[in-house]
């Protein structure tokens, strides 16, 4: 039980945070902070750190989707994990409104991309670079016990967050994009035109990462 309360706990953390610095006017003028991927990226590494040594400190369902690929999860856990770390991603939006009385903005395309699958892209690439990096400095037993793959991890999410974002919106998480985009949905009028680009592409990255992960490290799969 204690690992599920580690995944709710970090994904709400994530998706809060990304709620607070990304979305509502009434907080950053222009509606979010230009320093809004340090945070997002900051406040991951130290969910991370804090929960790694308990659940692995997935909070994001395309973490999960590459660890389970390689079987570094078993089926019941991941399916679970899916399932918290989606729940943790709506309570975190129904927090935001429950604080300020408006729904946060879900993730959506930016800089007049379509909903097409140039932004999906964007969150396969970026999503790929966030999995490869997972699971290479935190599942890999050639660099178990090092001290620094929480902070590899947030900065990918940092790095990706600038040069993604612009372009996707930069979910780069489908709890990033289900969580929102449902509370918007049943309690802003949102709707859920683009939630599909932030399914397919993470999962499919996430997927690929995998795969390239386990082509790598055949040795370690002997």
């Amino acid at each position: 039980m204690g690992k599920y309360i580690i995944e709710f706990i970090g994904t709400f953390f994530l998706v809060f945070v990304i709620a607070l610095t990304t979305n509502d006017p009434q907080i950053w003028a222009g509606g979010g902070t230009p320093f809004a991927p340090i945070a997002i990226g900051t406040i991951l590494m130290v969910m991370v750190y804090m929960g790694g040594h308990i659940s692995g400190a997935h909070y994001n369902p395309a973490v999960t989707l590459a660890c389970w690929i390689n079987k570094k999860i078993a089926s019941k856990d991941a399916v679970t994990y899916m399932i918290i770390q989606v729940i943790g991603a709506i309570v975190a939006a129904l927090a935001f409104y429950f604080i300020f009385g408006r729904v946060a903005n879900a993730p959506r395309p930016m800089g007049g991309f379509d909903y097409n699958f140039k932004p999906m892209l964007v969150e396969l690439i970026f999503t790929f670079a966030l999995a490869m990096v997972v699971l290479n400095v935190a599942v890999s037993k050639d660099v178990a016990g090092n001290s620094y793959y929480g902070l590899a991890i947030g900065f990918t999410i940092l790095a990706s967050a600038y040069a993604g974002g612009p372009v996707s919106g930069g979910a780069f998480n489908p709890a990033v994009g289900i969580g929102p985009t449902l509370v918007s949905s049943m309690l802003g009028g949102g709707s859920f035109d683009c939630l599909w680009i932030y399914i397919i592409g993470p999962f499919a990255g996430s997927a690929l990462a995998a795969v390239v992960y386990r082509a790598a490290n055949a040795r370690e799969n002997l």
